[in-house]
């Protein structure tokens, strides 16, 4: 991979990681094109999506700094509620990364299991604007989510390992069609994926996996960068969206990206 082929992916990372219509699948519909080998990707993927991850925390420091401050009061209140239920919506991707780990990764050399997956992401985010309204008009849950809805948003993030099934589309999706309303959805879809996706990135350092990769440390850099600056930029785009805006089209934009994968696959 060379540094420009990093740049190009690293900035498609960064602007698709929060919109919904799947970082992963982009990704791979991106190294076809590109023509990069297979071998090694994962180990890029891992790096910018930790450089994604590292914008949400520029984004979201506040809250991360008031939430932190919370829980160290010793005592249960609304930050440290809220990061319980963080926790509780991590279990099924952590048991995915446990046991399925290797059949995931499988899945990344398949284009069409990205087409597929992306008109699976459409029909996510078409059907929460509509079921969602009426879902939403009563929850009196604390921070305006409960455990129960946690647990179900992080069994769609966990589902979302598939490559064209969008994490931040899965989990507002799933959100909001649980009864979750828009503006807590936004700011917990992304705290939620902070600690799974650096947890893998500071596995794969602990483990060898990035000094075995076939990936130069230069284009690894630049992807990084890339994929971090333009990551700021549509994280608080996506945020607004989330709040206003009707995901149904983004879901178009997933059938139609979907169809021509499934065609050209």
């Amino acid at each position: 991979m060379s540094w420009l082929e990093a740049l190009i992916l690293g900035l498609v990372q960064g602007l698709t990681e929060f919109l919904p219509v799947s970082s992963s699948g982009h990704l791979t519909i991106g190294r076809e094109l590109l023509g990069v080998e297979a071998s090694g990707d994962l180990v890029f993927e891992v790096t910018v999506h930790a450089a994604t991850v590292l914008s949400t925390i520029v984004v979201f420091r506040k809250e991360i700094l008031k939430l932190l401050q919370g829980v160290f009061k010793f005592k249960m209140n609304d930050e440290t509620d809220y990061i319980l239920k963080i926790i509780v919506s991590m279990i099924p991707v952590f048991v995915v990364g446990m046991f399925f780990k290797d059949y995931v990764e499988d899945l990344f050399a398949s284009m069409t299991v990205v087409g597929l997956a992306l008109l699976v992401t459409a029909l996510l985010l078409f059907f929460s604007d509509f079921a969602s309204k009426k879902a939403q008009a009563e929850n009196s849950a604390r921070n305006g989510i409960s455990f129960w809805q946690a647990f179900a948003v992080g069994i769609g993030q966990a589902l979302a390992v598939i490559p064209g099934l969008s994490r931040s589309g899965t989990t507002i999706s799933t959100g909001l069609i649980c009864g979750v309303k828009r503006e807590v959805m936004a700011q917990f879809s992304f705290l939620m994926v902070l600690v799974p996706i650096l947890g893998e990135a500071f596995l794969d350092i602990v483990g060898g996996d990035m000094a075995a990769s076939s990936i130069g440390l230069l284009p690894l850099a630049v992807g990084f960068l890339a994929a971090f600056v333009s990551g700021l930029f549509a994280c608080k785009v996506m945020i607004a969206l989330v709040r206003k805006a009707r995901l149904s089209w983004f879901a178009l934009y997933c059938a139609i990206v979907g169809i021509l994968v499934l065609i050209f696959a």
